[in-house]
């Protein structure tokens, strides 16, 4: 292709209307560089960048000229449709004038995204399991199921509008785990897994996401099409999802409905009992990080193990002629045969971290925890991703990774040193923003407030809120660390501010954020979910609260076990782990601010440690390089000037 980069650039930012970026120029140069040279790349490219084109342009030209697929994985749902449904049909109409052909583009997401034609025709669970109210709910949503299986060209939970809870969607869906394979399916040509996959099998560029791209690179489960490019969007999520797909549970009620399943079959040996026992053990552990395994524990634990695959070996041997006479009870029998060996292997595990002499030293950690029900969860996880990606992700392909927020306290190496990236394999470009946040916003930390405490915001907090708030006319969105404390100041507040004030959970997230946006003078209070993906230009947004520095829960098992391992190097624990943590989300929730060239307010800090604590500094760098003062009245006027301006 004689194409250049910067000339299909360029016509394609023509043909959508928009204008040039020298951030996006530089780092669209920087994406073709690596794919030809071979090398990862690290990208931090700020809001405005434009840095979805970046990599779309470079990724759809290195795809045609190799004639391999490119993918472009992603954390969020959000991200996926905006590329899939608005970025790439344009983009692929806009190039077509100076390709050979029309670029083409597929999603593909994991099996248990898709409705599964042969877990519908399965019975329904048991009344044991669920109760009436949960049973008549789901029958009616199961209905709806049923009815749209026959309309749905895809099968993708995300096309079904209404959605339905997980409980429901679990019960017509499968993991690739349970999933008996076409082969062995009787609706197997029809499988919407299948087509899916089938379909991203032929194009230039598949869009996925992290979890499924873990599972096709760490698992050599070849998933995804044969590839030697992944572009990874919102990058400073690989960690977690990884992590989170990696992590594996026991708990009763799983326990439970597999010796369910099980009796519907034929024999589900002593697994409802072991069920029962399991939840009479747990009952007596306290919550938290297992360093060592109690005898009592380790014996139902191997006998568990040994009871699944028991169980296991009587389901998978079918009655001679199932396979014919009834395709879908022996379609069944495979599923649960898959799942009970995954149970097995998920027990087997866990029991593996205390056969060594030094549990902590293990590459797992196993931890105990409750659910809002208070049932028990056993949880098992690595203990670090990094030699797992360096082997599997970065060992086989060319990797890009970008995000608005990845050089933390100024540098890449906490990123590249939590992604495993090998040292000297790689390059990094700040692409920059076309915004100037030294100019249109302050950051404000309230350096006379009292340090948070335990007792949820103090009264002077919730002062400082209130004249915050009252200053910007409303306009505000409410970053808080836990949803006690976003209650709290919304109780307290809701009386005094102006205009509506609105609180996470009181209806759907997009709800919600399109509520805020519409009205200029109101609030929006929430939790985590808000710190990231929040995007509301323009004045509605004009003042960012953060209640405090958003360290990890101290007795978060996992966090604890990286911290102690990183200690146990010589290395700071706290910094590598706690201290990168919040700076990720203090640099999310920061960027809400900043959203198009015209957006102009204040991050306001209710954090006295942002600048009386040493690591302080390293949290500021890791935030868009606002303007910085610690004076309430500052903060005050230059929010009564922005309002007085409308």
């Amino acid at each position: 292709m004689r194409v250049n980069t910067p000339e299909l650039l360029e016509a394609a930012v023509a043909a959508l209307g928009g204008t040039r970026r020298e951030g996006q120029v530089r780092m669209a140069q920087a994406v073709t560089k690596a794919l030809e040279s071979q090398r990862h790349l690290a990208v931090q490219a700020g809001t405005g960048t434009g840095k979805s084109l970046a990599y779309l342009v470079p990724a759809i030209r290195h795809a045609m000229n190799t004639d391999t697929a490119v993918i472009i994985s992603t954390a969020t749902l959000a991200l996926q449709r905006q590329l899939v449904e608005r970025d790439l049909p344009r983009l692929a109409d806009a190039l077509e004038p100076h390709l050979d052909r029309k670029p083409t583009f597929a999603i593909l997401k994991g099996r248990a995204n898709y409705l599964c034609r042969n877990k519908m025709d399965q019975p329904e669970a048991p009344e044991d399991i669920l109760g009436e109210e949960e049973i008549s709910g789901r029958g009616r949503a199961v209905k709806r199921l049923h009815e749209w299986a026959e309309e749905t060209e895809t099968g993708d939970r995300d096309d079904l509008q209404p959605g339905v809870p997980d409980l429901v969607w679990r019960t017509v869906s499968v993991t690739s785990a349970e999933c008996v394979g076409a082969g062995a399916c009787p609706h197997g040509p029809d499988c919407f897994a299948e087509s899916a996959k089938h379909r991203a099998a032929a194009v230039d560029v598949v869009i996925t996401n992290h979890a499924l791209l873990a599972i096709d690179a760490i698992h050599d489960a070849e998933i995804l099409p044969p590839h030697e490019v992944v572009i990874v969007d919102e990058a400073h999520e690989l960690d977690g999802r990884i992590t989170s797909v990696s992590t594996e549970e026991i708990t009763a009620r799983a326990i439970k409905m597999a010796a369910n399943r099980a009796k519907a079959l034929s024999d589900a040996g002593q697994l409802a009992d072991l069920a029962d026992e399991f939840n009479t053990l747990m009952d007596l552990e306290t919550p938290g990080r297992w360093t060592d395994m109690p005898e009592v524990a380790k014996g139902h634990l191997e006998g568990l193990a040994n009871e699944l695959r028991h169980v296991r070996t009587r389901i998978a041997d079918a009655p001679t002629g199932e396979a014919t006479d009834d395709p879908e009870r022996n379609a069944e029998r495979k599923n649960l045969a898959n799942h009970l060996g995954t149970m097995a292997e998920a027990v087997d595990r866990i029991l593996a971290v205390f056969a060594t002499r030094d549990p902590s030293a293990h590459e797992d950690v196993v931890w105990l925890e409750r659910n809002r029900d208070d049932k028990a969860i056993l949880a098992v996880a690595p203990l670090s991703v990094a030699d797992m990606l360096r082997d599997k992700l970065f060992g086989n392909q060319t990797v890009v990774l970008t995000s608005a927020t990845l050089a933390l306290g100024g540098r890449f190496d906490a990123m590249a040193a939590q992604w495993g990236l090998p040292s000297g394999t790689y390059d990094t470009l700040d692409a920059g923003t076309p915004f100037n946040p030294a100019k249109a916003g302050i950051l404000y930390t309230a350096q006379h407030l009292p340090a948070p405490g335990r007792d949820g915001l103090a009264p002077e907090t919730l002062e400082e809120i209130e004249e915050l708030i009252t200053a910007a006319g409303g306009r505000t969105l409410g970053l808080f660390s836990s949803r006690r404390a976003a209650t709290q100041a919304a109780d307290a507040l809701r009386d005094k501010v102006p205009g509506k004030l609105y609180v996470q959970g009181e209806d759907t997230m997009g709800a919600l954020v399109d509520k805020f946006s519409a009205d200029e003078t109101s609030c929006l209070f929430g939790t985590l979910t808000l710190w990231q993906g929040v995007d509301v230009p323009g004045p509605s947004c004009s003042l960012v609260l953060i209640d405090r520095i958003p360290f990890p829960r101290p007795d978060n098992p996992l966090m604890q076990a990286r911290t102690e391992a990183a200690n146990a190097a010589r290395r700071s624990g706290f910094m590598e782990v706690s201290a990168t943590h919040a700076a990720l989300l203090m640099a999310q929730g920061a960027g809400r601010l900043l959203r198009s060239v015209e957006d102009k307010g204040v991050v306001a800090v209710l954090d006295n440690r942002l600048t009386t604590k040493r690591y302080g500094s390293f949290l500021r760098r890791s935030m868009p390089p606002f303007w910085q003062t610690t004076d309430p009245d500052v903060a005050r006027g230059a929010l009564k000037r922005l309002v007085a301006a409308l």
